[in-house]
């Protein structure tokens, strides 16, 4: 019998975290009621804050879990590793940064919601999971730009750059321009302002991938 309950315990939980994953991701904190949240998981509103004392703890635990799953690929970390120059090692960053990010946009959604509606207290959570995504591609990069061939003065400062390229691209692109938007562009131009003069061209049609 305990077995049971405790089953039916987590599968509770796991439908009220599903159910506030995703209002969360689509309407922001402030856009969100326990009551929704409730209605969308099948449950009685006090279920909540059975497990949920307040809204706000709800959201830290969507977000943890969230930000749990964030993986990098080993295979292009590798690729990054065996990079023959250093555009082709900026391209890897690039293609590694976007299929993480891309790869769960709801958590996207979730880290930006965050920054506009919550206090800054969240930022320690958000550090210990994607400061990490920083630091280990930043380590890659680093040696292009101790030798030059990177021209950047911090390696971080780099991958937040791309970062901001996968993140804000589109919804900048549909604010001042009517055509689809093309992360692998804003790439390229950024790419020739990091390279190095002494770097080789790039061959035509072989661009990163943003998704």
């Amino acid at each position: 019998m305990q077995i049971s309950d405790n089953h039916g315990k987590l599968a509770t939980e796991d439908r009220i975290l599903a159910a506030a994953a995703a209002l969360f991701g689509r309407l922001g904190y402030n856009g969100v009621s326990t009551r929704d949240i409730a209605t969308a998981a099948e449950v009685n509103e006090v279920t909540i804050y059975r497990h949920y004392p307040r809204k706000r703890d709800l959201y830290v635990a969507v977000l943890a879990a969230e930000l749990g799953r964030v993986s990098l690929r080993g295979d292009l970390l590798g690729e990054i590793a065996q990079a023959a120059d250093a555009r082709t090692a900026l391209s890897c960053a690039f293609e590694i940064i976007s299929a993480t990010v891309m790869r769960e946009p709801e958590l996207l959604r979730l880290v930006l919601y965050s920054s506009l509606e919550l206090s800054a207290d969240l930022d320690v959570l958000l550090r210990r999971h994607l400061g990490e995504l920083v630091e280990v591609i930043s380590r890659y990069l680093e040696p292009w730009i101790l030798r030059g061939d990177l021209r950047c003065a911090s390696a971080r400062g780099l991958i937040l750059a791309l970062i901001s390229i996968v993140v804000f691209h589109r919804p900048l692109y549909r604010a001042f321009f009517a055509e689809p938007a093309n992360p692998d562009l804003a790439f390229e131009a950024f790419a020739e302002l990091c390279l190095s003069r002494n770097d080789p061209p790039r061959p035509n049609g072989s661009a990163g991938t943003a998704g």
